[in-house]
């Protein structure tokens, strides 16, 4: 059982979203240190302050996609708390367009931080989380990493890419007999702002932001990115702590898994159908029951 209690753990990310819900759930279930970092720094002090006392907190400002500052910095935790139990690779970004106007810049961007930013935390950290005797990496995939997306093919490859390192990496330590474990994780819709920061970099970097972009963002937020990230964070804590390689968050997540594996060839229509009929209740107006005087000063 890879307990949490007295561990030293580490999360990525954690300036917002599941990460910087992860980082306080840890503390709450007794987690010696937490390290936390994220590209913002205010982000990540913001999440020190919502775990509090008790728990023994290192903030840091990291690139994950930095492989250099990731050496740096995985030496670093291990030399300041002199052991490292968990890594938990949440850190992520997303962007969307169709691929024949999706540019390499842009996948490169997402592919350096959702896969090299994972591939970078497991290989750096490895050696301190084997030498702990009881080590544990846990890679957040998402849903995507279990079904694509149209527009979603940079996001989708790099999703499905932590899926797959993460599971050969299992076999991996298996073999070699290292006392470290795996989890690859599977987020359906989280109350994040994953989806307004891909917009806000859209608009940042010159990247045309149409009307179907806003309101695929619009989408998201309303209809689809449902779950608290502290629910998020216990399931995946409660996955951990149950050695198990691969966890599901959401009842999104465990519909549209069983959808693609039972449903191998007619899952993207019946997905289509669903996605459309989401799509048309967004649209419709919210049918209003205040009496009319009510509604005229509102």
């Amino acid at each position: 059982m890879s307990r949490i209690r007295g561990k030293v753990c580490v999360v990525t990310g954690a300036g917002s979203g599941i990460g910087r819900a992860l980082a306080v759930e840890l503390a709450k279930r007794g987690a010696k240190a937490v390290a936390i970092s994220d590209i913002k720094a205010d982000s990540v002090e913001r999440t020190a302050e919502l775990i509090g006392r008790g728990t023994e907190i290192h903030t840091a400002t990291l690139d994950v996609s930095d492989r250099e500052a990731f050496a740096a910095y995985a030496e670093e935790i291990a030399g300041h708390f002199g052991v490292v139990h968990q890594v938990y690779n949440n850190a992520g970004v997303a962007d969307d367009d169709p691929v024949d106007v999706f540019g390499y810049e842009r996948y490169e961007r997402i592919l350096d931080v959702n896969l090299w930013g994972v591939i970078h935390g497991t290989k750096e950290f490895l050696p301190h989380l084997i030498a702990s005797g009881d080590g544990h990496i846990t890679n957040i995939s998402s849903l995507n990493g279990i079904m694509a997306q149209q527009g979603l093919s940079a996001y989708c490859a790099s999703k499905f890419a932590v899926r797959g390192f993460t599971e050969s990496v299992a076999f991996d330590l298996e073999e070699e007999g290292y006392p470290v474990r795996t989890t690859v994780v599977h987020p359906g819709g989280i109350k994040t702002g994953i989806a307004d920061s891909a917009l806000e970099w859209a608009k940042d970097t010159g990247v045309p932001v149409t009307a179907e972009k806003e309101a695929r963002t619009r989408l998201y937020n309303e209809k689809l990115l449902k779950m608290d990230p502290a629910r998020a964070a216990e399931i995946i804590a409660d996955g951990v702590e149950s050695n198990n390689p691969r966890v599901l968050v959401g009842n999104d997540a465990k519909l549209l898994d069983a959808l693609v594996r039972l449903m191998p060839r007619r899952w993207p229509k019946v997905f289509g159908l669903l996605q459309r009929q989401i799509e048309k209740e967004l649209e419709t107006p919210a049918v209003e029951t205040a009496p009319e005087s009510e509604l005229v000063h509102r």
